[in-house]
């Protein structure tokens, strides 16, 4: 019979089954047992009114009979649920109620309870306390997992681990599978704390399966993933999880984990920018913290967030936060605490007071990513405020180091991306810093490095990824007949950026930016480098040419921003429609703009050029401008990309040629370019699958790819090449044992990119690059397939003659409809194309 009372959270179906059969028995004892397993497996299934309405019965009948021992166990079993529910009050008179009575392993269980009750009550330094060493392994566990996750909080995050490690040993020693994975979920929470995303998410996906039929742990496991997704800069995912997990929690009565998810959803809120709904779903959360006065703290620091997201800069806030800030640490909360004190000592310094600011910013950061940036940042703001721009420019530095170091562990290109946001405020601190025109470069790469510089060492091929990716692409060829199968396909979309952010990876650590602009120089040779940034509100180019690094304010970048738009439209009507008079008149009229803006002052001349983009124009069909028609150009993430693009390692290979199906012209395209390499080797018609296309694509010098192209706004890594059996999928291009070293993209926006905060670019130009690919062709508008099948043709006339990619598109005549096909990476090195085609080439052109 004591045994059910085991069983009730690992198999807690089993045990309401078999409790419920027990129950009536004439036997006090056993019916008091039945009664606390049935509540016991309740609080499991997210019935916890219901639970705790058990044990309350258990309880009555215990002490009905006169079993004093027996009303001391349920009340220990109380305790838990108790809290759950968010009668700490309750839970406390339980358990003082318990204690006397206790002896052995029930009194070590108590002590259990009572550690967690005050770890969800916020009394996390009170938890150590009760810990002590003890017979049970199943108590054992659940002391050290409160004790460890109280040192979290606190932010002693190594004895924190170091104590769950200790209990997943007991546990598995014990054969306690449940427990264990309770252990797991909380290292997973451990990890994603210290900055480690790619283990969280790993385990938080491992322990989930072992937690199904544990409603309440699933609640709990989903609230600390959505505190990881926040982590990730992705909030919004992190509402649509944190809004299904209060949904389950309140019906299940988990009081304590709903007012845990309305914590987490007004960080998720702020972060993504929206500040009202932080403060009101904060005070919700406070509300609820009702009888949990250390998270409550928490709560009401997330308000105070919000309202300095929201403008307040009042004296009233300053002082709400210094106040906030002395009752966390007097909690135990250190890094909340010390975000507390950065927000002070903002106030102050938005108040002018500089005394006052350097006394509430002497010791700030914490254990997190975005506690130790906004001390950074605040100290530099304090720094610059007092005169010291150098020590201000350092703060800036240490703080986008600490960002590159938490970006530096990821391995999914789509974090890697996302982590770059939490420099922003760093990086833009930084260009402000920068008084000359190399010191405006180098802070500029520094913040663009976090998310553009890729893992030292590929990770090996994930042939789980591989799986995912291949049924996503049969579930996408199928969708447009069977719009029944969106559901499966955003399934399965999931299930791959699941398993993609779980990759780890590493990075060579930047010693210094002393080097880049000589390395620059030095490379570049007569071309010009023009790299493009916003400060503030202007657009301003930094150029590099003979030695000589130069700055030049562009205007507002608005008004660049707004241009582009309006040429991108332009190009794109008259890749449908060449003959379009009104598409035709905006095009030259809004060219012309742009050009005088961007390429006439800061490159006066016509030497080549290596462009480094910002923003929106990333997305401009350079070609279009009339400066840069005829002129050889390649474009580029950041300067540093482009320098480590024309150093790749040159390498032999063969020259792979893929036409998709469904293009008018494609087979044409790929017939006319296979006559520059009689040796390609060429996958067209049913035997153009992604497959197919991606094991010739491996290893090839030079790899054209004809087929229609589909850009996934707000999904750039599943935009894809459409082949014989679905899309070609950006990641896919992760699975190359050796990436193409001229990589031709004949699809419409297979050049466009998503770009996020922090400026990373993400899309299948710069995963192919990020992958190794030297050079990338490819079209950031749509073109028009006879106008593509023509440019293409005679690019590769050119390249096989000797020319590098830039070269060769520049000099091939260019309809107006395929004005959107750019030249990306290095361009400027010579395509390294196998002898036979090469010879061929020459002799063509001879001729």
């Amino acid at each position: 019979m004591s045994d059910l009372l085991a069983r009730a959270a690992a198999d807690p179906r089993g045990a309401y089954a078999t409790a419920s059969a027990l129950r009536d028995t004439g036997d006090p004892g056993q019916r008091v047992l039945a009664l606390r397993a049935l509540g016991l497996a309740d609080k499991e299934l997210g019935r916890l009114g219901e639970g705790i309405a058990h044990l309350r019965e258990a309880l009555d009948v215990a002490e009905s009979a006169r079993l004093d021992y027996a009303a001391a166990q349920v009340r220990m079993n109380l305790v838990g649920l108790l809290a759950t529910g968010g009668d700490i009050e309750g839970a406390l008179a339980a358990a003082d109620a318990a204690a006397p009575v206790l002896t052995g392993a029930d009194a070590d269980r108590l002590r259990a309870n009572r550690a967690y009750l005050l770890a969800r009550s916020g009394r996390i330094r009170e938890v150590a306390r009760v810990a002590r060493t003890c017979a049970d392994p199943e108590v054992l566990v659940g002391l050290r997992i409160n004790t460890g996750l109280a040192k979290a909080y606190a932010g002693r995050l190594g004895g924190g681990e170091a104590d769950l490690r200790a209990a997943l040993a007991v546990a598995e020693r014990a054969g306690l599978r449940h427990q264990a994975a309770m252990v797991r979920h909380n290292l997973a929470f451990v990890a994603m704390r210290r900055g480690d995303l790619p283990r969280a998410l790993a385990l938080y996906d491992a322990v989930e399966p072992a937690l199904v039929g544990a409603e309440e742990r699933l609640c709990q496991l989903r609230i600390d993933r959505a505190e990881a997704l926040i982590t990730a800069r992705l909030p919004g995912e992190a509402r649509v999880v944190l809004a299904d997990t209060l949904e389950r929690s309140t019906a299940g009565g988990y009081r304590c984990d709903t007012a845990d998810a309305l914590l987490l959803l007004a960080h998720a809120e702020l972060a993504d920018g929206d500040p009202g709904a932080a403060a009101a779903t904060a005070r919700r959360a406070q509300a609820d913290f009702a009888d949990r006065a250390g998270f409550a703290l928490l709560a009401g620091q997330v308000g105070l967030r919000a309202r300095w997201a929201a403008g307040d800069r009042s004296a009233a806030l300053l002082a709400a936060a210094e106040q906030a800030a002395e009752r966390l640490a007097g909690h135990g909360w250190a890094s909340a605490a010390a975000d507390a004190r950065t927000l002070a000592g903002l106030v102050a310094l938005a108040h002018g007071d500089r005394e006052h600011a350097e006394r509430l910013l002497h010791r700030v950061g914490g254990d997190t990513v975005s506690a130790r940036v906004a001390g950074l940042h605040a100290t530099a703001l304090l720094r610059l405020a007092r005169g010291d721009r150098p020590g201000a420019a350092a703060a800036v530095g240490a703080g986008l180091r600490a960002v590159d170091e938490h970006a530096a562990v990821l391995g999914a290109v789509e974090l890697r991306g996302r982590a770059a946001g939490w420099a922003v405020e760093l990086a833009e601190l930084g260009l402000r810093l920068a008084t000359g025109s190399r010191a405006l470069l180098v802070a500029a790469e520094r913040a663009r490095a976090i998310a553009d510089r890729p893992p030292a060492i590929r990770p090996p091929r994930d042939r789980r990824l591989a799986g995912l990716l291949a049924e996503l692409r049969r579930v996408s060829a199928e969708v447009p007949d069977r719009p029944e199968l969106l559901t499966a396909q955003a399934r399965l979309e999931d299930a791959v950026r699941a398993r993609c952010r779980r990759l780890p990876s590493s990075r060579d650590a930047v010693a210094g930016w002393g080097w880049l602009v000589p390395a620059l120089a030095e490379t570049l040779g007569d071309r010009m480098l023009v790299e493009y940034v916003r400060v503030g509100a202007d657009l301003v180019a930094v150029t590099l040419a003979n030695g000589r690094c130069r700055r030049r304010s562009l205007g507002p970048y608005d008004r660049v921003r707004d241009d582009v738009r309006l040429l991108r439209f332009a190009v794109s009507r008259l890749a449908r429609d060449p003959e379009n008079a009104a598409a035709r008149a905006s095009l030259e009229a809004t060219a012309g703009r742009l050009d005088a803006r961007l390429i006439g002052p800061p490159s006066a001349g016509e030497r080549p050029l290596v462009l480094a983009p910002v923003g929106a124009l990333h997305g401009l069909p350079w070609p279009a401008l009339p400066s840069l028609r005829g002129r050889p150009c390649t474009v580029a993430p950041s300067a540093a990309g482009w320098l480590r693009a024309m150093r790749t390692p040159s390498s032999g290979g063969h020259v792979a040629l893929v036409a998709g199906p469904g293009l008018a012209h494609a087979d044409e395209e790929i017939g006319a370019v296979r006559a520059r390499y009689p040796e390609a080797r060429v996958r067209a018609g049913a035997a153009a699958t992604a497959e197919a296309a991606r094991s010739v694509l491996d290893g090839a010098s030079v790899a054209h790819v004809a087929a229609h192209g589909v850009f996934r706004s707000g999904n750039a890594l599943f935009s894809g090449l459409r082949l014989a059996d679905g899309p070609l999928f950006t990641y896919d291009l992760e699975h190359l044992e050796r990436a193409p070293r001229l990589l031709v993209l004949s699809a419409c926006d297979a050049g466009r990119a998503e770009i996020y905060e922090g400026e990373a670019v993400i899309g299948m130009v710069t995963a192919a690059l990020g992958y190794g690919t030297e050079t990338v062709v490819a079209a950031v508008t749509p073109v028009g397939d006879a106008a593509a099948r023509d440019l293409m043709t005679g690019f590769h006339t050119r390249l096989t003659a000797g020319l590098s990619p830039a070269e060769a598109l520049a000099a091939a005549p260019r309809p107006s409809s395929a004005l959107g096909f750019v030249c990306f990476g290095a361009g400027h090195t010579r395509a390294g194309l196998p002898v036979s085609a090469r010879t061929f080439g020459c002799q063509d052109a001879r001729r």
